[in-house]
């Protein structure tokens, strides 16, 4: 499915099996066929909670297929990275995946619930996760920018909902949580978001491994270079900018915003900060997961 044949909705969440889609883009019933998919051993998923490093991985996975060459997925994309790797989760894609040739390379924020049963034998999975602070802070930008997103009222209200797990993804500590207990029960890269941000040279060439790619040292700098947040903001297929206006009010913003850490310093209140605190302490207590909530830790 084209991502410029997606309706956009009346904004409504729909809560299914405990997680929650997005009326108009997602169908129940067709979310649940992902599970009883057939997955070849060259398959690659890419997951992660929204506002994560999503469109990040889809041009690090397409460059990584075409050896650095920038111009050889332009050629063959008129639209976005999303229409080469697209969400398996959107209405439609789950038919194309089945008739698709390999290499099947597709994104998804879904829960593991939902995946294909079939990846514990087969296939592989990158999962990238992020530290949630800036995850709420992206995702409260993004929704004034996505118009298949409710609209927030102000910071508060949406700080609220991400708290309570109340939009599109769910708790992003359910999401993290499970997919991370489950990394050893199937060929999964665990990487975060931080430690590509401080150093992407290492990032792409552990990907570049774990995906079996053959490389020079030039092709993998390639990919570097063209997977900079600096530059992918320059490349009309990375950053978005060729959504069109009925998925994404592109006046209301940048669709790829600041790519930093340490954002959510500008946003949340001291309150809020310590709410947020006890509610990660409390959540993510027996996961052993480390996360770098300041740019200046890493510079």
């Amino acid at each position: 499915m084209d991502i410029n044949d997606v309706k956009t909705p009346d904004h409504e969440l729909v809560q299914h099996k405990g997680f929650n889609l997005i009326s108009g883009i997602h169908d129940p019933d067709d979310v649940d066929q992902i599970y009883d998919l057939e997955i070849r051993d060259s398959d690659v998923f890419a997951v992660t909670y929204p506002k994560s490093g999503t469109i990040w991985m889809q041009q690090i996975m397409l460059l990584l297929e075409a050896k650095g060459d920038l111009t050889a997925i332009s050629k063959v994309n008129n639209h976005s990275n999303a229409d080469l790797v697209p969400w398996i989760e959107l209405n439609g894609t789950r038919e194309t995946f089945i008739t698709a040739p390999s290499p099947r390379q597709r994104v998804s924020h879904l829960q593991f619930q939902f995946m294909p049963a079939a990846l514990s034998q087969k296939g592989k999975v990158i999962y990238v996760a992020r530290n949630p602070k800036d995850v709420l802070v992206s995702y409260f930008y993004f929704h004034k920018v996505a118009n298949m997103l409710e609209t927030p009222k102000d910071f508060d209200d949406f700080f609220e909902k991400f708290m309570r797990g109340n939009v599109f993804g769910g708790s992003w500590f359910e999401h993290v949580k499970t997919w991370h207990s489950h990394k050893d029960d199937m060929n999964m890269l665990f990487i975060t978001y931080e430690e590509m941000i401080q150093d992407l040279q290492s990032a792409v060439e552990r990907i570049s491994l774990f995906l079996g790619k053959e490389l020079t040292d030039e092709q993998l700098a390639d990919v570097v270079k063209h997977s900079t947040f600096k530059n992918m903001r320059k490349i009309p297929q990375a950053n978005y900018e060729q959504v069109p206006g009925a998925l994404l009010s592109h006046h209301q913003g940048r669709f790829m915003r600041k790519g930093t850490i340490g954002d959510w310093k500008n946003h949340f209140t001291v309150a809020q900060n310590q709410r947020f605190d006890e509610l990660f302490h409390r959540e993510m207590k027996d996961v052993p997961l480390c996360f770098i909530w300041d740019i200046r830790d890493i510079e």
